[in-house]
């Protein structure tokens, strides 16, 4: 999954520039503008996974996703027992 992000950034950024369904050549002129090589076949499939969704139905289905993971329970905190100190308190035992 991590091998598409490049390809949704490019879609995304094509998108908030004001292209509302980017193609396949956008996102390639995008990504070879900064030295990225396309892998066509991974670029096809994203594409047809977003064909016909917008972005905000995208990021619906995605919080809908995570909100399903779950969250790893909050670390107990330890706490420490306080060292008892025999430091000179100001007075002696014999004094």
């Amino acid at each position: 999954m991590i091998t598409f992000v490049k390809y949704l950034a490019a879609y995304l950024l094509l998108n908030a520039a004001g292209n509302a369904a980017p193609s396949a050549a956008d996102i390639t002129s995008v990504l070879s503008a900064v030295g990225i090589e396309v892998e066509e076949e991974k670029l096809t499939l994203l594409l047809k996974e977003l064909e016909g969704k917008s972005i905000d139905e995208l990021v619906a289905e995605g919080n809908t996703k995570l909100a399903s993971v779950p969250a790893g329970a909050a670390e107990e905190e330890v706490e420490e027992a306080a060292e008892e100190s025999d430091d000179d308190m100001g007075f002696g035992l014999f004094d």
